[in-house]
């Protein structure tokens, strides 16, 4: 053995065969599941909303620098790219909060059973996308 991490992944099947297992069981070992795939997404949302963040504290700092520097910001924002990034911004903040509901939902003991948990995950995945169509449609009739 070269190390000891080689001694860890010793280990033996039902039978007692020496095998080789991992250290720890990662993508490689288990099939995704809208549960996992879900708490992927809603650390991914998580970190999309930071940066959507400091993306609006550039906005709001150009506002109040000068007429130039809000109207270059304002531009970049009315762009297509500056559309999309807007829209996932949204889609990000609701999905972060809709799961965020759910893991307030387990977090008092409701939710755990399998039929339970893929209902509320394909909810979840709905109300997102439906939040943020609605919120996009008010937005560009209104405005």
């Amino acid at each position: 053995m070269q190390d000891v991490r080689e001694a860890l992944m010793q280990g033996r099947n039902s039978t007692g065969k020496l095998v080789q297992r991992p250290l720890s069981p990662h993508l490689q070992v288990y099939k995704p599941q809208i549960s996992s795939t879900l708490s992927i997404f809603h650390r991914i949302s998580g970190v999309a909303l930071a940066g959507g963040a400091v993306l609006l504290s550039l906005w709001l700092t150009a506002a109040a620098t000068s007429p130039h520097a809000f109207a270059l910001a304002q531009s970049l924002v009315d762009s297509i790219v500056g559309m999309l990034v807007l829209i996932g911004f949204t889609l990000a903040l609701f999905y972060h909060f809709c799961n965020g509901i759910r893991h307030l939902l387990w977090d008092v003991g409701y939710g755990f059973d399998l039929p339970t948990m893929h209902r509320t995950g394909a909810i979840v995945l709905a109300a997102s996308a439906g939040l943020t169509i609605v919120v996009w449609i008010i937005g560009l009739v209104v405005l």
